[in-house]
């Protein structure tokens, strides 16, 4: 794995022009490319517990990568008793997240609309094929439930890129509303969800949309939190940032399947994304 230091020489390198090619990945699923400095960016900023409560990202920090080298950092310095847990999403069906602590060894579930490639059930990982606003598990189950870069294509058109099946090609904007609250019954009281959604202009692309403030107060509301906090971190050709809701609010995305929203600042997919921790 690389230092921590040569990570961001790389990022250098990258804001210069030099190696945009590598880091011109798709979102999900993700490209050959994935498997090496994408990896090693994430890993390196899970281990040094980068986003942790109020922490800043380093100068350079991600650029030309989309929001999963903010996420999964986000994500696992929230990870601290997981108890049972549920992927709400399969996001982290990687060998190298799986890996590692707190979720090597873990009793998680991974739930998802359609079976994929990958899969770690001889890790004792467990597997469930379903559409998240209606599962098959009973009240207050898990202890946590994690939700990453998910209900942002619930409701809309799946077939495209997860399922081929054109009964997935639905166009309901609303359909996030229904995931949130079935989280909510899943979880335990006291039990804490966390979910990240692309932010920014409200916008649908058919595949996924853009969350807004309204949209993700609705969130909020749907859940109907004991206490809640959100995290928004903005993309630009400087790199990832921990940003206000407010400076981010025009933020848009750049759709890799049809192009638009591309621009010169590098960015692969979404320019800001909002992460909520939710408490039961």
């Amino acid at each position: 794995m690389m230092s921590a230091s040569d990570l961001i020489h790389q990022l250098k390198w990258v804001a210069d022009g030099l190696a945009v090619p590598l880091f011109r990945l798709r979102p999900r699923p993700f490209g050959p490319g994935y498997q090496t400095v994408k990896r090693d960016t994430i890993t390196a900023a899970i281990d040094a517990g980068l986003l942790q409560a109020g922490k800043e990202l380093p100068p350079g920090y991600g650029v030309a990568m989309d929001e999963r080298v903010v996420e999964y950092p986000w994500v696992y310095a929230r990870l601290n008793n997981v108890g049972k847990m549920l992927d709400a999403g399969s996001t982290f069906n990687h060998d190298f997240l799986l890996q590692r602590p707190p979720l090597r060894g873990a009793d998680l579930t991974i739930m998802t609309l359609a079976p994929e490639k990958r899969c770690y059930w001889h890790d004792g990982y467990s597997y469930v094929f379903g559409d998240l606003r209606n599962t098959m598990f009973g009240d207050q189950v898990f202890d946590t439930v994690a939700s990453i870069s998910t209900i942002e294509h619930i409701g809309l058109d799946n077939q495209m890129l997860y399922t081929g099946d054109p009964r997935d090609a639905e166009t309901d904007r609303d359909g996030f509303v229904p995931a949130v609250r079935e989280f909510k019954r899943i979880l335990k009281p006291g039990g804490t969800c966390l979910i990240s959604v692309p932010f920014g202009k409200r916008d649908n692309l058919g595949w996924y949309q853009v969350f807004d403030l309204a949209m993700i107060e609705r969130i909020v509301e749907a859940f109907g939190a004991t206490s809640h906090h959100v995290d928004y971190f903005g993309y630009s050709r400087q790199g990832w940032s921990r940003q206000s809701a407010e400076a981010l609010a025009g933020a848009t995305v750049f759709d890799v399947h049809t192009g638009k929203g591309q621009g010169n600042d590098l960015a692969a997919s979404s320019r800001a994304v909002a992460c909520l921790q939710l408490t039961a």
